[in-house]
């Protein structure tokens, strides 16, 4: 294999929606093969991000480990995540500590906001409510005026709405979340990520802990708030009217958007689409949004 021959092989496999059982073999063959002529270790990452991606939790480790073994920021901050959320089936606070605190010593904003969460928890070590606002209050100034879509800002901002919440400056709180919705929505415009989501369904959940709903103002992510109970909604894209469905199942809440059934209101925003484009790509442009019943 040459430089050139791998390079094709992971760009294709890039632009596959559902790669095979042999072009994933080739892909991980390819990065392997530039790992082992550089010596860069941002390949190992690359490689561990796509088993992420994927689910397959294992091989993610496997390859996290080794980039992580030569220093490599990004995949000490992934296993974090991996240990913290027990991706492989097991929590293990005490090895998720040690890689965000290693990674936030190396200047990870991210890895910050979860050592404050493992102190506002009490995994590992010792629940103290106070470090975890200190934290939180330090990394406020370093992401407030943050441009990179992949900054922590909707995830510092929401903790810092909270705090300011159980304060009672709830004006405060509400600039803050609006600031992380409008943020994260761009975010989640670009890819999907069922955590950005997770994230943007309880922020949901909180903004109306603290304002009355307006129908009127409405836009795609109010439908967290909307679907929780049958209702029936519908928007206008393109000059075409799409109609979205909520009903309780045996399972729960489930979601008819226009002839297509999902399981789950989660299910709806990662999945459904309007003339082949994800709906949360196409979040700025659905107008006419209004509950019918």
């Amino acid at each position: 294999m040459t430089i050139q021959e791998a390079n094709r092989i992971i760009n294709a496999f890039y632009e596959v929606e559902n790669p095979t059982t042999e072009q994933r073999a080739d892909f991980a063959e390819a990065m392997n093969f530039l790992y082992d002529t550089t010596g860069e270790s941002d390949f190992l990452v690359a490689l561990g991000a796509v088993y992420y991606r994927e689910k397959m939790f294992d091989f993610a480790i496997k390859y996290y480990e080794l980039a992580a073994d030569k220093g490599n920021l990004s995949a000490i901050s992934n296993l974090g995540y991996i240990y913290y959320y027990g991706r492989t089936g097991e929590k293990d606070y005490e090895k998720a500590f040690h890689y965000f605190d290693k990674a936030w010593e190396m200047g990870d904003l991210t890895a910050a906001y979860k050592v404050a969460d493992m102190y506002q928890n009490g995994y590992y070590v010792k629940k103290d409510e106070q470090k975890y606002k200190k934290i939180i209050e330090e990394l406020y100034p370093l992401v407030k005026d943050s441009k990179r879509l992949s900054d922590p800002l909707p995830e510092v901002f929401t903790r810092l709405a909270r705090i300011r919440a159980e304060s009672g400056y709830v004006n405060e709180a509400l600039s803050l979340f609006d600031d992380a919705r409008d943020f994260l929505a761009q975010r989640i415009a670009g890819a999907p990520f069922f955590g950005d989501l997770s994230i943007m369904k309880f922020m949901i959940y909180d903004i109306y802990k603290l304002r009355k709903f307006d129908p009127a103002s409405m836009d795609l992510y109010d439908l967290y708030h909307v679907l929780c109970m049958p209702r029936k909604v519908q928007f206008h894209f393109n000059g075409a009217r799409h109609e979205i469905e909520s009903y309780i199942t045996g399972g729960g809440m489930a979601v008819r958007f226009n002839e297509t059934k999902y399981a789950s209101v989660d299910d709806f925003f990662e999945l459904a689409s309007a003339n082949g484009i994800l709906l949360t790509t196409l979040y700025n442009e659905l107008t006419d949004l209004k509950i019918v019943f």
